[in-house]
């Protein structure tokens, strides 16, 4: 899976991916570095095909809003030191991947993974 790891979130959790056998990257590696706007890491990530990890809630409402980025992995464990946040993503990562394989929206928190159901698919939307 690809993925794009926020400012707020460590290097060091893109490298952990990567170590896993994802694709990922960190915002201070692109052009901007981590002063890189929230939309312009959603579509990088939408055009790459890649899954936005973030603590920035920004992210989810623009998510539920407009379906951007379309994939989204939000981390809400509170202040927690960083290895703890990688043996977090250590211990949920395959169903995460699992889950982000159905849906665009997953939340990581200190005791659970949260697998949000895609706005398209609530069995009482009405039709588009």
């Amino acid at each position: 899976m690809r993925f794009i790891v926020d400012a707020q979130l460590p290097a060091r959790l893109a490298r952990r991916l990567n170590k896993r056998d994802h694709d990922a990257v960190h915002t201070s590696e692109l052009p901007n570095g981590n002063r890189t706007t929230d939309t312009a890491i959603a579509e990088f990530a939408d055009a790459e095909d890649r899954v936005v990890v973030t603590k920035d809630r920004d992210f989810r409402d623009s998510h539920l809003l407009g379906d951007t980025p379309r994939r989204l992995l939000v981390v809400t464990t509170g202040n927690i030191t960083n290895d703890a946040l990688l043996a977090l993503v250590d211990e949920h990562l395959d169903a995460i991947v699992r889950a982000l394989d159905e849906v665009g929206f997953v939340e990581l928190r200190s005791t659970h993974l949260i697998v949000h159901e895609d706005q398209d698919k609530r069995p009482n939307r009405p039709p588009d």
